[in-house]
């Protein structure tokens, strides 16, 4: 098949390798020349784990390549995938101008019987407008559908090859069983559905692991009321077969491209249909408000951050990534700085950029970053962080160590000297 990926962000470039690895010509479309530029020459513009020497090997076989030509990515498309960004605004509703752009420009040059399908979060009814505009635009007769992802950053590649399932939303059966051949490699389970319910799949997945993330993080504050220690209270209910052990995470919050996203945006559909008390309003208020309200919790433990040295340790949302959307960094630094404290960072691939308020230096090294601190603030577990050990960098002073994932045995860090803080660890 002819393929065009509209959008060279996370999702575009990761799926635009991956369906040339299938045998498919594949285009990638992009009005960001530097983007394109860089992607002509083999060069992720991201850190994504596997994804550049994917990319390498797919532009030699000829397969892939990357344009800022409409015409020249859609004449001859098959499927043309929008995967552009949908920002929340600033009323949190999702902005769906860049993929309305994409249909809008696509439309000269669409061909007969091609799919137009939205890989890119959006709420119910995008699809129905996009199509609408397009329609303006031509005369000749295509299709839509949706097409949800469901990546995680830090292992798109692996997430893309091998995935839980498929879910193709579409109202005709030429559209599924097109859709279901470009997936065929994959030997995955396969959900065909209403658009609306695919558009709805993914905002709900996301919103449900968000849930999760912010109840776990309510009964953390119960366990620090009452000697309760959250990982025994995980353990001990993820035998629970309609529970489990997985996604568990007490901590700062969860942060990224996409939870505070689509909880925002779940959040404000609901209130657009008349369904303001939905749960999920109350998480995105929870999960804003989480962050301070651990750093002001530190801050009584350690007598305040006031002329203390600290190292923040993580700067990227999450490990595996050097992506700074929604990253506890980015609360963090600017916190401890407005409460007089002298910030230093460490992280392995991201880099923060500080504003003019900022105490802030970032250091190339743990060692470094945590030389004679006074506050070390385990952020985000990098395995370059789990794994170091932090009695080389212990001075003869008193050293705080807050532990914000829980990644550390409390009885080591305490071994080596430090005053250790966890999360609901009573």
């Amino acid at each position: 098949m002819n393929v065009t990926v509209i959008g060279t962000g996370f999702v575009g470039v990761v799926s635009a390798a991956i369906y040339a690895s299938f045998g498919n010509q594949v285009v990638g479309l992009d009005i960001d020349e530097n983007k394109i530029k860089l992607l002509e020459k083999g060069q992720v513009p991201f850190y994504e784990p596997d994804l550049q020497d994917l990319l390498l090997k797919e532009q030699a076989t000829g397969r892939l390549k990357f344009t800022t030509s409409y015409q020249e990515a859609i004449k001859e498309a098959d499927i043309i995938i929008i995967a552009v960004g949908t920002p929340s605004a600033p009323d949190e509703t999702a902005d769906l101008r860049y993929v309305f752009a994409s249909a809008k420009s696509l439309a000269p040059y669409i061909k007969e019987n091609a799919i137009v399908v939205i890989k890119s979060t959006v709420p119910p009814g995008t699809l129905e407008e996009t199509i609408n505009i397009i329609k303006k635009e031509t005369t000749v007769n295509f299709y839509g559908a949706s097409l949800p992802e469901f990546l995680r950053e830090g292992s798109a590649v692996h997430d893309t090859l091998h995935p839980d399932r498929i879910v193709i939303g579409a109202d005709n059966d030429f559209v599924f069983s097109q859709l279901e051949k470009l997936h065929e490699s994959l030997k995955a389970p396969v959900i065909r559905c209403r658009i609306a319910s695919a558009q709805m799949a993914k905002y709900t997945a996301n919103s449900y692991l968000a849930t999760r993330i912010t109840f776990i993080n309510e009964i953390a504050n119960l366990c620090e009321k009452n000697g309760a220690d959250i990982n025994e209270v995980i353990q001990a209910i993820g035998y629970d077969k309609r529970i489990g052990p997985q996604y568990w995470y007490p901590g700062l919050g969860y942060g990224g491209s996409c939870f505070p996203k689509d909880v925002k945006e779940l959040a404000a559909y609901s209130r657009s249909v008349g369904e303001s008390g939905n749960l999920l309003n109350h998480v995105n208020e929870i999960n804003k408000e989480r962050i301070y309200r651990l750093l002001e919790k530190f801050a009584q433990e350690i007598g305040g951050f006031r002329g203390k040295t600290v190292a923040v340790l993580g700067l990227s949302f999450k490990p595996n990534t050097d992506d700074m959307r929604e990253a506890p960094s980015t609360k963090i630094i600017p916190y401890l700085s407005e409460q007089g404290a002298n910030v230093r960072s460490y992280d392995p691939m991201a880099k923060y950029v500080s504003s003019t308020n900022d105490h802030h230096e970032q250091f190339s090294s743990i060692e470094e970053a945590c030389n004679e601190v006074d506050v070390i603030l385990s952020v985000v577990e990098w395995p370059e962080i789990i794994g170091f050990d932090f009695g080389t960098v212990k001075s003869n002073k008193t050293q705080y160590f807050i532990d914000c994932r829980n990644q550390f045995e409390e009885s080591k860090i305490t071994q080596q000297g430090y005053k250790y803080f966890g999360i609901g660890r009573g």
